[in-house]
């Protein structure tokens, strides 16, 4: 999608502080971190939300998890614990309309988180 913010980030439009990276996903350090260690890991194609998840595309949720995977352990978090969260949806609390896990660790998550 032209305009989508993760897109321009996915095709070197737009400059982001990368993490990590694979064939089909890229991760990058989020912009306003709420914990030490925040990071966003899309889908190299643009898939607006979890609802836009299909027989098609949804190997890219298994993409995304295990580079998320890979970058606790880099991040030193494997061991203490850390969060996974995906919003759908405004009332979910999506901003950007392209899926995104957030990885979230490095101190302690309380919850209900908010």
């Amino acid at each position: 999608m032209s305009d989508c913010l993760f897109c321009k980030i996915v095709k070197g439009e737009i400059p982001a502080e990368i993490v990590a990276e694979n064939d089909h996903a890229l991760a990058f350090r989020d912009i306003n971190p709420q914990a030490s260690t925040h990071v966003l890991v899309i889908p190299k194609v643009h898939i607006a939300s979890t609802q836009d998840l299909n027989n098609e595309n949804v190997d890219a949720l298994s993409h995304m998890a295990l580079l998320a995977n890979e970058i606790s352990d880099a991040e030193k978090i494997k061991d203490s614990g850390y969060r996974w969260v995906i919003n759908t949806g405004d009332d979910g609390g999506q901003t950007v309309f392209h899926i995104h896990l957030h990885l979230l660790g490095g101190r302690q998550l309380n919850w209900p988180p908010g």
